[in-house]
């Protein structure tokens, strides 16, 4: 009994050290908790999606999923059997007046438009998790580094889940970032991480914020979820509708689909871009992640004239092949006479260019 005691004291002790390291973030405080706590998204001690969205679908549990994934045999075609094609393009020297978008593996991605540079969930080191030695990159998706960042207006986060907030990354370019816009909840982690208060746009669905050059972006609803240690959904997770004078973008973070989609649509829309959440997918977390019939309907929810599927290419997060989102969606995209754009991870999408064109390259 003793040993016993030891044994679960020392786990527990072992296991506060690990979580009080940085990359854990912290938690909510002062005048930030105050705001959650009053935020009509928070009930029952949780930030709450619009509908009611259990962890896992009707027939899964926990020990089925976690069976599945350690124990049930992979596909071949988990991982990609070469390096993933990218390209090097430089961030620095882009002409200003260039109204781009770049693709920089899983979900992070470079928006410049007018003038004005977004940097959206960068996740920049060759891991999507808190350690270094689990969620590897594919060989040759993580071409870009903290270094190639160039000054940044804006960084944008949509939830705190590490493949979507890199600790490493968002640490190594805070010297870069002039604003940064994130969900409620998650400027605690900023602030540890040494950004200052006034760097934060710290907002919750519906609220809409000024930016430079006349651009607006207004959070919107996702469903989804949250948290980097045990206790879940004690930060907002959201999706961005980003209008600038002439054009429309739907940021979609990580969402199951619901309605949501379709409000967005009507109030906000039609989107001359939607980039949408497309891959790391399973049947048991249809309710938080989209499956690729899902991309297409929220697509058409949305009113999206373009869509660029983003989450895949870089992490396996889930039991399908690699490149299965993307063989996927665009077979349903042409069935649904949807134009689905699919760029290399660093090739450069004219977001002024109405018929961009990209290769199938998941498929060499």
């Amino acid at each position: 009994m003793i040993y016993i005691i030891l044994l679960i004291a020392f786990i527990a002790v072992l296991t506060f050290i690990i979580t009080s390291q940085p990359v854990f973030g912290a938690a909510s405080t002062g005048k930030r908790l105050e705001r959650i706590l009053q935020s009509e998204n928070y009930k029952n001690k949780q930030f709450q999606n619009q509908s009611f969205t259990p962890q896992f679908a009707e027939g899964y549990s926990m020990p089925k999923v976690m069976y599945d994934f350690f124990f049930k045999k992979k596909d071949p075609l988990l991982k990609p059997q070469n390096a993933v094609p990218a390209i090097h393009t430089d961030l620095k020297n882009l002409l200003k007046t260039e109204d781009i978008f770049i693709w920089m593996g899983h979900s992070s991605y470079y928006i410049q438009i007018d003038g004005v540079s977004f940097l959206v969930d960068p996740v920049l080191s060759n891991y999507g998790s808190p350690f270094r030695f689990f969620n590897k990159a594919f060989a040759g998706s993580d071409l870009f580094k903290p270094k190639d960042i160039p000054n940044i207006d804006y960084l944008v986060i949509t939830h705190d889940h590490y493949d979507h907030l890199d600790y490493p990354t968002v640490k190594a370019i805070r010297s870069k970032v002039e604003k940064v816009i994130l969900p409620l909840g998650v400027g605690a982690h900023f602030e540890k991480w040494g950004y200052s208060e006034n760097q934060l746009l710290e907002e919750e669905w519906g609220t809409s914020l000024d930016l430079k050059d006349n651009i607006k972006i207004t959070l919107t609803p996702a469903r989804h979820f949250s948290g980097r240690k045990f206790s879940r959904n004690n930060t907002l997770w959201t999706s961005y509708v980003l209008e600038t004078r002439n054009k429309k973008l739907f940021l979609g973070g990580d969402s199951g689909f619901d309605t949501h989609f379709k409000v967005i649509g009507e109030k906000y829309g039609p989107f001359d871009y939607a980039i949408l959440e497309n891959g790391q997918y399973n049947e048991a977390w249809r309710y938080i992640h989209a499956l690729p019939e899902d991309v297409i309907q929220a697509s058409l929810d949305v009113r999206a004239k373009n869509i660029i599927p983003v989450h895949s290419g870089k992490f396996a997060l889930a039991l399908h092949p690699w490149n299965e989102p993307l063989q996927k969606v665009t077979a349903l995209g042409k069935a649904n006479n949807l134009n689905i754009l699919t760029p290399k991870i660093g090739e450069v999408l004219d977001l002024n260019n109405s018929n961009n064109q990209f290769q199938n390259w998941w498929e060499d």
